[in-house]
């Protein structure tokens, strides 16, 4: 699935989030620590790591795709 961010960039952390792959802040932060994520096909340990589009997050069989575009405000999880 494709997800658009607002801007060039997003958090790793941030995005699990926007993409509804995890339910808060805390749950990002321990599935990435445990090494459960992979960005673009390589497992990636740091929440900060900075997406930009093309980029494609995967976790537990799920992906989504980091996508420019327009974000409703009420589509934000925050």
């Amino acid at each position: 699935m494709d997800v658009p961010i607002r801007d060039e960039s997003i958090r790793l952390g941030q995005f699990l989030k926007l993409a509804n792959l995890v339910d808060n802040g805390a749950d990002a932060k321990a599935i990435i620590a445990e090494g459960l994520v992979s960005v673009d096909g390589e497992v990636e340990t740091r929440r900060g790591r900075q997406l930009v589009a093309g980029n494609v997050v995967s976790l537990a069989g799920q992906s989504a795709t980091v996508a420019t575009g327009e974000v409703a405000d009420d589509d934000l999880p925050w």
